[in-house]
C-alpha cells in the first residue's frame, strides 16, 4: 500500500513501514550496503540488479522482527559512525572478529560498485605571455576546479597538440596576432589527479614582439607581484621547478 503512493520507492516505503508502523521491513541505504558487504564479504556489485536483490533479501532476513525500527536505525548509524566509507574504525568495532572483510583484508575494497564514476581527462595549455616586464594572469571565478585561484592564460584542448598546429589554432588567433607571437620555451608535461578528474598540461612561454591589445578577463602583473598570488598546486609545482 505504501509503495502505491506517488513518489515512494522501496527505501522510503521500508522506512515508513518500520519507523511509523513498526513493521519488519529492512531499510537498505548506502550504510547498510557497506556493513553487509564487509561483514559477509560479499563481492557482488551493490549497484547491479542482482546485487540489489541479494542485499535487500539479506537485510530483510536479518531484521529484528520485534523491534525493526531500532534495528534499522542501529545498522544505519553503525555504518555512518563505525563502518565508514573511508577510515572505518575497525580496531574499535565489536563485530571485527566475525567480519570477513576484516579477516581477509578486503575492507578497502568493499562494497563493490559496478558503475564507477568516470574520471574526466583534461589537457591544459598554459601560456606564460610576457608583455614587456609584465605577465598575463586571470582569477578563476567560474564554478569549476580551483575556484578563486589564479592562473595564466589557459587554452584547454582534448589532447596535446604539436607546436606548429597549436600556433595556428583558432584559440591562439582569437587572443593574438600570430605574427606577433614568439614561443621561447615549452615545458614538459605535468599532471595532477583531482576527485574524478585528471589534469595534464604544459606551460608555454611566449614573448610578444609588439605590445598587445588588452585581453578580456586577463590582467597583467609584474613578476614580483606574481609571488603574492595564490595559484593551484598544478601551477606552483611548475613555478617551483
Amino acid at each position: 500500500d505504501i509503495l502505491s503512493l506517488k513518489g515512494i520507492g522501496e527505501y522510503t516505503a521500508a522506512a515508513i513501514a518500520s519507523f511509523a508502523f513498526n513493521q519488519p521491513y529492512a531499510v537498505v541505504d548506502g550504510n547498510v550496503f557497506r556493513v553487509l558487504a564487509r561483514f559477509f564479504g560479499i563481492q557482488t556489485p551493490v549497484d547491479s540488479t542482482d546485487g540489489k536483490k541479494l542485499f535487500r533479501s539479506l537485510a530483510n532476513s536479518l531484521i529484528d522482527k520485534k523491534e525493526p525500527a531500532k534495528y534499522n536505525q542501529a545498522i544505519m548509524d553503525f555504518g555512518a559512525v563505525v563502518c565508514k566509507p573511508v577510515l572505518p574504525l575497525c580496531s574499535e568495532c565489536p563485530l571485527q572478529k566475525k567480519c570477513i572483510a576484516s579477516q581477509k583484508n578486503l575492507v578497502g575494497l568493499l562494497p563493490v560498485k559496478e558503475k564507477g564514476i568516470k574520471t574526466r581527462q583534461r589537457f591544459f595549455n598554459y601560456l606564460l605571455v610576457e608583455n614587456g616586464d609584465n605577465i598575463y594572469v586571470n582569477q578563476r571565478t567560474e564554478k569549476d576546479i580551483w575556484q578563486n585561484l589564479y592562473e595564466f592564460i589557459l587554452i584547454e584542448t582534448d589532447r596535446m597538440i604539436p607546436e606548429d598546429q597549436f600556433l595556428k589554432s583558432k584559440s591562439i588567433e582569437t587572443l593574438f596576432n600570430t605574427s606577433n607571437v614568439k614561443i621561447d620555451k615549452i615545458s614538459e608535461t605535468y599532471s595532477q589527479k583531482l576527485t574524478h578528474q585528471i589534469i595534464t598540461g604544459r606551460f608555454i612561454h611566449i614573448t610578444l614582439k609588439n605590445e598587445a591589445q588588452p585581453l578580456k578577463k586577463y590582467t597583467t602583473v609584474s613578476r614580483n607581484e606574481l609571488k603574492k598570488l595564490a595559484f593551484p598546486k598544478f601551477i606552483t609545482a611548475y613555478l617551483q621547478d
